[in-house]
């Protein structure tokens, strides 16, 4: 590779060869491994979203930190030696310098992805849904949004986790310039449901339009990363309503038990999915697949 990567960053000969080469890599994050699912179903979805994107013609990078290393196209044994050790970290952008001197091991978030990416190169990044404002709280800003407004990677996520203050997070994209594309839709996807009542900033219909899109907005000398909302796939997706009283369960047990910091996100997704009776662990999963899928047609766009 071309690009000289920080001390402790290792980039798997595959993903090496295919940026050196030009061809379409799209990075995953593994906090979803980490944080997001019990063993062994986290495992199985890191396998079966590499070979989404695999199956769309581009070369999958997981993102992963291991005893302090960090590593862009971490192996399935790596993965493996990651969720079966101890004190597992959820490694942000400004986690990273620590996880790296004092070895730890750990999921990157969006925003620890987002800073990996795209200092390894890479352009596309797919994951579930981003972090945003908290509701209730408007001090408490997820470090994906400001990472987002610095970052020159095309993002595909299914909008912001419903947990949160969606209104107040576009908000926030808006005021920091972050383009909020929906792809074959015109409203915010809420995560896991297709409708929230609120507009995206551009349609889009397709692979080649997000591609173009995203050249003209870093062409105008703007830094920042282009936010591309899924839908969940009609299949999978649950209701508005149904999803957001058990939100608000879930909020209540959260501030009863006295959650915070990086524990409320872990806290209330586990929540609602047992709420939900595991539908919305199936909308989740659904959703990272279909994300895959199409941020690999759009790092095929991106070099056409």
């Amino acid at each position: 590779m071309s690009t000289k990567l920080p001390l402790g960053f290792h980039v798997s000969p595959e993903v090496a060869r295919a940026l050196e080469g030009g061809r379409p890599v799209v990075a995953l994050e593994s906090t979803v491994i980490t944080h997001g699912m019990p063993y062994p179903q986290n495992l199985e979805l890191a396998g079966q979203m590499e070979q989404h994107v695999r199956e769309r013609g581009a070369i999958p990078a997981t993102i992963a930190v291991l005893n302090g290393e960090v590593w862009v196209g971490a192996s399935s044994e790596q993965l493996e030696q990651l969720v079966r050790g101890e004190e597992l970290h959820k490694i942000s952008s400004r986690d990273l310098s620590a996880a790296i001197s004092l070895g730890w091991s750990g999921g990157t978030t969006v925003a620890g992805t987002l800073v990996v990416a795209h200092l390894a190169g890479i352009r596309v990044f797919a994951t579930g849904g981003i972090g945003g404002v908290h509701r209730s709280a408007p001090f408490d800003i997820s470090a994906d949004l400001p990472q987002l407004a610095q970052t020159p990677v095309v993002v595909v996520c299914s909008g912001a986790k419903a947990i949160l203050d969606l209104p107040a997070t576009l908000e926030y994209l808006e005021t920091v310039a972050v383009p909020v594309l929906g792809y074959q839709t015109s409203e915010f996807p809420a995560f896991y449901s297709r409708e929230s009542g609120l507009p995206v900033s551009v349609k889009v219909e397709s692979a080649e339009e997000v591609a173009a899109l995203a050249q003209s907005h870093w062409s105008l000398g703007l830094t920042g990363a282009v936010l591309v909302t899924n839908p969940p796939p009609y299949e999978v997706a649950l209701p508005s309503e149904y999803i957001e009283r058990a939100v608000q369960q879930a909020l209540f047990e959260a501030q009863q038990a006295r959650i915070s910091g990086q524990q409320v996100t872990p806290f209330l997704l586990e929540r609602v999915s047992a709420i939900s009776g595991g539908s919305s662990l199936q909308a989740n999963l659904g959703l990272l697949l279909s994300n895959a899928r199409l941020a690999a047609e759009i790092a095929r766009a991106m070099i056409l």
